[in-house]
């Protein structure tokens, strides 16, 4: 029986082993295909994300009006090509402002007119100035600033038009600007042929945007009796650099018109400025009313007449005169802005090994004459030592004295005379 029983099942498993080879066969094709649509799913899974990311990046894109255009990738030169508004060229939307290490700007060196407030009450509006809208003077940290009122133009109450070359300075504030910021909110750099607040016929204009949700829509322009003959994109990302303090110098011979915003060179036009447009004003549009946001200050306001290249006049006439290094009040500590000037003068004494220089400090008539000799002492030694450290000047070429107050060039009893008659010359012996 058990023998029987025994020939029964090998029987049955011969009988069956062709039938689980073909099941072992199709479970494999089985497998394989679920294999594959996994891997479709999977795939198709990822496309569907990326298709997603890329429609919500459409949907929510702020919009604009007009013409869709392509994105063209181009290295700026910092330098702006007059056009005539239509060109459809679009700059990266990065949010980092871009660093030029460039920094050639060069400020006049006699004075025009100068202001920082310190002769004016806080909340008042500053009498050197004037204006067809509001502003009033606020401190900040100490120090006076004037508050810009929205849609107004500010100017500068100068007795004649400015000349042909001449430089601007001034520090900018801008607080609580935000994403919520308009696009259309503008600080605007004016140079026009009247001096009042008539409609310009003639003019050239620099916008800068304090918008922070999309890159600056800033523009150039100039228009000559009536008709646009250029406007352009700035095509500069500023957001990051306008936002909190930041300092704005602006440089203007004849036809050109150079605008550093910082250190970085934003506007470069070889044309900008049209024939008689030599009155500068400052005008502000688009920003929030509500008190709380979108606010622009100014502060340290000064233009100035620019002259001969400085290294050209110290070599050929012996002797060059700046009021561009500036010193804290009754110090001999030098103040930011005087590294041009000081990197002329040590480049030329570098490029001429022969040369030794005599350095003279003067002050205006302000205080006691004696602590005023001590002072341009003590100044021309501060500048003499800047040449030193940072050009690698040999000390024994360079001699220092002060005058103090004893050699006015203008009248003591202006600001502007006193602002001449401190200055720090330079004299090749």
């Amino acid at each position: 029986m058990k023998t029987r029983n025994t020939l029964l099942v090998i029987c049955l498993l011969a009988v069956a082993a062709p039938s689980d080879a073909q099941f072992l066969k199709k479970l494999g094709k089985a497998a394989e295909r679920a294999a594959e649509r996994t891997v479709e799913r999977r795939v198709e899974k990822e496309t569907t994300k990326s298709t997603d990311r890329a429609l919500d990046s459409v949907i929510d894109a702020p919009k604009t009006k007009g013409k869709k255009s392509k994105k063209k990738q181009k290295k700026d030169s910092g330098n702006i090509i007059g056009g005539n508004g239509t060109s459809d060229q679009q700059t990266t939307t990065s949010n980092e402002a871009v660093v030029n290490s460039n920094f050639d700007f060069i400020a006049g060196n006699v004075p025009i007119f100068n202001d920082n407030f310190s002769s004016d009450n806080t909340g008042d509006f500053p009498a050197k100035w004037d204006s067809n809208g509001s502003g009033e003077l606020v401190t900040i940290n100490g120090e006076k600033w004037l508050r810009l009122g929205n849609q107004a133009t500010i100017l500068p109450m100068l007795k004649n038009p400015l000349p042909e070359n001449y430089t601007v300075q001034f520090d900018l504030f801008m607080e609580g600007v935000d994403t919520k910021t308009s696009s259309q909110a503008f600080f605007k750099l004016l140079l026009h042929d009247n001096q009042g607040f008539q409609k310009p016929k003639s003019f050239s204009m620099v916008e800068l945007s304090p918008c922070q949700f999309i890159e600056s829509q800033g523009v150039v322009e100039k228009q000559v009796n009536g008709k646009r003959e250029m406007r352009n994109k700035i095509g500069k990302d500023i957001r990051n650099a306008i936002v909190g303090k930041s300092k704005i110098s602006i440089a203007v011979n004849k036809t050109r018109m150079r605008v550093w915003l910082n250190e970085e060179k934003i506007v470069d036009v070889p044309r900008l400025v049209p024939e008689n447009a030599n009155n500068f004003k400052l005008y502000t549009t688009g920003l929030r009313d509500n008190g709380a946001n979108d606010k622009i200050y100014i502060a340290n306001f000064s233009i100035a007449k620019s002259g001969e290249d400085n290294r050209s006049k110290l070599l050929t006439e012996g002797r060059l005169s700046t009021n561009a290094i500036l010193f804290n009040t009754g110090s001999a500590s030098i103040k930011e802005g005087a590294d041009e000037v000081l990197k002329e003068i040590g480049e030329a004494l570098l490029a001429n090994p022969n040369i030794n220089i005599l350095i003279v400090g003067h002050t205006d008539a302000d205080g006691d004459p004696t602590s005023n000799l001590t002072l341009s002492q003590e100044r021309a030694i501060s500048v003499k030592q800047a040449l030193v450290q940072n050009y690698g000047i040999a000390s024994s070429r360079v001699q220092t004295n002060g005058k103090g107050e004893s050699e006015p060039v203008a009248n003591n009893d202006t600001d502007s005379g006193k602002s001449q008659n401190r200055r720090v010359e330079f004299i090749k012996l």
